[in-house]
């Protein structure tokens, strides 16, 4: 009879764990600086311009003409 109460209780151990790490981690740690949840101070890095890709040989066309040498 005892044997049933470890695996019926896992269920809610976990949760309770759950629960106290998420109460632990509001009220415990400590908050992060207000200074970082402001926006940026300055602009995100944009590149000038998107690097161009090399024009790459189509997979049907190589296909087509390796059925046609044969």
């Amino acid at each position: 009879m005892y044997v049933l109460i470890v695996p019926a209780s896992v269920p809610f151990v976990l949760l309770a764990t759950v629960m106290g790490l998420s109460w632990w981690e509001d009220r415990i740690l400590p908050a992060a600086p207000a200074e970082q949840a402001e926006a940026p101070a300055e602009a995100p890095f944009v590149p000038a311009a998107p690097a161009q890709l090399a024009e790459l040989p189509r997979a049907d066309t190589a296909l087509t003409r390796e059925v046609v040498g044969r």
